[in-house]
């Protein structure tokens, strides 16, 4: 199989979806691979770097998209890669599609074979190929936060940990998912009075058992949240429901009982965003205030941290690109039901019910279109 990966073109994202060492996996295994030119310099790989690992450069990725059987990538096709799209190339990459009814609507058009990372599941009902980017997004949203507190970026001037007799921050932490677990050990590691709130009793226990008197946690319902963000300095949202829209957590309302200069960071922009003012930003123009509150809602955190992100998404994904180039797409799925959840959007379908369901479209469950 020809592989494909072509330069990242969302503003600021340094990412890219196959490392040289990945590279070298795929031509181990026998395929061809085409990286587009410059396409790793954020991670500090460099044209050479790729052809060491076998790789074949060209010149841009209209040569990639027309080249390629498979298209590796990290975020989801702006609309000048959508178009390059072709009946039945296979596109291997985040695709966040339940609050972008434009992006689905030209994969749809596309015939292609979509296989979204953050739909992929396994063994333990987890999801293995979102958890790295997680992890990474949830640590960052403290940083984010914190540098959004200074008194310069339009915060409160709040120090996180505080300094001996000045209280450290309050931090509020919407959801204890891997998201939320891992800003949690960032905010307390910091020293800030850190609350979590969730749904699912057992989450609440472990976290409990984890972070002992380090942390608090409440039962998320809609008065505890109100009460814990308008006490609260910075407030990370970090909520999911696989492959649907992020649910509405902190309303307009909330807002004005929040203090001026408070900071929100909403980790679910990539899935709609979990407050009701949130709406996407860059890394080039992060923040933008509402009601004197503070919102950062950078749509790919993880891009800003582009060698260790693609590495550890390197390590999941790899495994399955290879097996979905060394038995063709249809085996590969049928031969695990976890990668075949992945399907979203299969030659004018939709696949993804979550997906299909928040945007109007028929559902046709991937396994129909296995036996096609």
């Amino acid at each position: 199989m020809i592989v494909g990966t072509p330069k990242e073109i969302k503003n600021h994202e340094y990412r890219v979806g196959l490392t040289p060492e990945s590279v070298a996996e795929l031509v181990a295994h026998g395929h061809q691979v085409i990286v587009e030119s410059g396409a790793g310099t954020g991670i500090g790989a460099s044209d050479g770097d790729y052809r060491g690992a076998g790789a074949r450069i060209v010149a841009d990725a209209a040569k990639v998209f027309e080249r390629a059987d498979m298209i590796v990538k990290v975020k989801e096709p702006q609309a000048a890669e959508r178009a390059m799209l072709r009946p039945g190339q296979i596109l291997y990459t985040y695709l966040h599609l339940a609050p972008d009814p434009k992006q689905t609507r030209d994969l749809v058009k596309s015939g292609a074979i979509c296989i979204a990372y953050e739909t992929v599941t396994d063994d333990h009902g987890g999801l293995p190929l979102l958890k790295p980017m997680s992890q990474v997004a949830g640590r960052m949203a403290v940083h984010a936060g914190a540098s959004a507190l200074e008194k310069a970026h339009g915060g409160r001037g709040v120090l996180l940990g505080g300094v001996p007799g000045v209280l450290p921050a309050k931090v509020t932490i919407i959801g204890g998912g891997v998201v939320g677990w891992n800003a949690a050990q960032m905010a307390t590691g910091l020293g800030a009075d850190v609350t979590i709130l969730d749904r699912n009793p057992e989450v609440l226990e472990k976290l409990a058992m984890f972070f002992e008197s380090r942390a608090k946690t409440r039962f998320s319902n809609r008065a505890n949240i109100a009460e814990c963000v308008a006490e609260a300095d910075l407030v990370v949202g970090a909520v999911l429901i696989p492959g649907a829209a992020a649910p509405k957590l902190v309303s307009r309302a909330m807002l004005k009982t929040m203090k001026p200069g408070a900071v929100l960071v909403d980790v679910a922009i990539d899935q709609g965003g979990c407050f009701e003012t949130s709406k996407p930003t860059t890394h080039q123009k992060p923040t933008y205030t509402v009601d004197g509150v503070v919102h950062y809602c950078v749509a790919n955190m993880p891009g800003g941290v582009a060698r260790t992100s693609t590495y550890a998404l390197n390590n999941v994904t790899l495994p399955h690109a290879l097996a979905i180039a060394d038995k063709g797409w249809k085996q590969a799925l049928g031969d695990n039901i976890h990668l075949c959840r992945g399907l979203n959007v299969c030659a004018g379908k939709v696949t993804c019910e979550p997906v299909a369901r928040e945007l109007g479209y028929r559902y046709v469950p991937a396994a129909e279109m296995l036996e096609a």
